[in-house]
């Protein structure tokens, strides 16, 4: 068990969630609010996508990525920003009978240095860096596509830039993946690592899973955990239980508790709620950055 353990908060990511809640954000204001509102509630770590204000759809447009992140770091509150590098990784085969040519309009796939633009102009503490390929849930025909060459070379460059990777792995394999990137010395220590459960066609939830999942971590890593849906809060409290570190947010879901909405804000107070009863510490922004290694602002 974790007793002093920090909260991540999953600010908007980039699924078709917006007609589904008006809490989603979706301009460069709401999302930065929506930060801001999740570090004021104990949030040290706001991970961010942005999406395209007049259609709601995921984006990698650097200039919605400025004006986000100029906004949180002008705020009067500190908190740690982890910008998704996720983004141009999108392949959506033309059907069964006829996988090529791709779907043009719904494949996004480019290069690694294009994936880490807006890392490399806005210098985050933390990005992300989606350790393998996989059959996601959002279609028949979508594929993450993440192939060991370009980990290795999206890893360089982040280490390079100065920028904490955030792990993220979706299923036991991609824990190798973990693996050979630190070994190659691509991956400074502590490493850090993002157990995401519960994604259709990736790791299921229940408790059996993670606890593989963590019995095969790298020696002296620095991770946590979350599942997607209604498993999301119990997760604050599995999470921990397993040795790790707190993720909400509305990527992951939308609802506080059956037909109740959420907002950012609302989910890490409940995550905060459901730690101080385990008499578990959150611990700040400072703490937070002297375990990863990152510099104090200021």
């Amino acid at each position: 068990m974790n007793s002093e353990v920090f909260i991540t908060c999953a600010v908007t990511g980039a699924g078709d969630t917006t007609r589904r809640s008006p809490h989603v954000p979706v301009t460069p204001v709401q999302i930065a609010e929506s930060a801001i509102e999740a570090a004021r509630a104990g949030a040290a770590v706001v991970h961010l996508h942005v999406r395209d204000p007049a259609t709601g759809h995921g984006s990698r447009d650097v200039s919605l990525y400025r004006r986000v992140v100029e906004l949180i770091r002008a705020a009067d509150i500190d908190v740690i920003i982890n910008l998704t590098a996720g983004m141009g990784g999108d392949i959506v085969l033309g059907g069964p009978e006829a996988p090529l040519p791709l779907d043009a309009a719904e494949t996004d796939m480019v290069g690694a240095t294009e994936r880490l633009t807006h890392v490399a102009q806005l210098a985050p503490e933390i990005c992300t860096l989606d350790c393998g390929t996989m059959n996601f849930a959002a279609g028949g025909d979508y594929v993450m596509a993440n192939t060991p060459d370009m980990l290795r070379a999206m890893a360089k460059q982040i280490r390079a830039l100065g920028v904490r990777p955030e792990l993220e792995v979706f299923d036991t394999g991609q824990l190798v993946m973990v693996k050979d990137l630190i070994d190659e010395g691509l991956i400074d220590e502590p490493a850090l690592i993002q157990l995401c459960m519960g994604i259709r066609y990736g790791a299921p939830d229940d408790p059996s899973t993670l606890l593989a999942l963590v019995s095969q971590l790298p020696a002296g890593c620095v991770f946590s955990a979350f599942s997607i849906g209604r498993m999301q809060l119990p997760y604050v409290a599995m999470a921990v239980l397993a040795g790790g570190n707190v993720r909400v947010g509305l990527e992951d879901s939308l609802y506080a508790s059956r037909g109740e909405l959420a907002t950012n804000g609302a989910l890490v107070t409940r995550a905060t709620t459901i730690l101080t009863a385990m008499n578990v510490r959150v611990i700040g922004v400072d703490e937070v950055r002297d375990r990863l290694g990152l510099p104090r602002r200021g």
